[in-house]
């Protein structure tokens, strides 16, 4: 997007984003990544329940359904709201990564009201990497993957250690997720931001 800050730039020597030969298969639900993130987590009763699919190269497509317990003005999504179901989609992507990153800048553009009841319909992709730094951005449209664009967002995520989480978690949260037998759930478990 054009009218992102500096720090949203990737910088000259930055590459293009590469697909882990391991990631997901296009249109393969990435399913939660955490019962309990309140991004995508079943385990959350008024989560956003995030639904992320990927898409062909370093891309995906997510959707989002806008509950009362969602909004902010009176029959309207809360901003904080959609920037979260953004930043949840931005997120899932480095799964198609096969890196472990947290968001280190988000900047969302509002465009028009979502009102409740709405599907937002997420795009997003990885637009470049550059050292630690994973650069991407996502679009969300009303009334279908075509529709009318409600909210964009670009961001920096930044690669970070399983350590990180560990560090900085709640221990009982930490030992669970650890010590849940389900492999790829435990390693997708730390893909949460901070």
């Amino acid at each position: 997007m054009s009218g992102s800050s500096a720090s949203l730039q990737p910088p000259a020597d930055a590459v293009k984003p590469v697909r882990h030969p391991d990631a997901p298969a296009p249109g393969d639900l990435l399913g939660a990544h955490y019962e309990h993130c309140f991004g995508c987590g079943p385990g959350q009763p008024h989560g956003l329940h995030v639904e992320a699919r990927a898409g062909e190269g370093v891309a995906l497509t997510a959707e989002f359904t806008v509950q009362p317990a969602h909004q902010g003005a009176p029959g309207l999504a809360h901003g904080g709201v959609l920037a979260t179901a953004l930043d949840e989609t931005l997120g899932s992507l480095n799964w198609l990564l096969r890196t472990v990153a947290v968001t280190g800048r988000l900047e969302t553009d509002y465009l028009r009201p979502v009102p409740v009841g709405s599907t937002l319909h997420l795009a997003a992709e990885v637009t470049a990497v550059a050292g630690r730094k994973i650069y991407s951005r996502a679009v969300g449209r009303l009334d279908g993957p075509d529709g009318p664009v409600a909210v964009r967002a670009d961001a920096l995520f930044v690669e970070v250690k399983v350590d990180h989480f560990i560090d900085h978690g709640r221990p009982e949260e930490i030992q669970a997720a650890m010590s849940d037998p389900d492999q790829v759930r435990r390693a997708r478990a730390f893909e949460v931001n901070p």
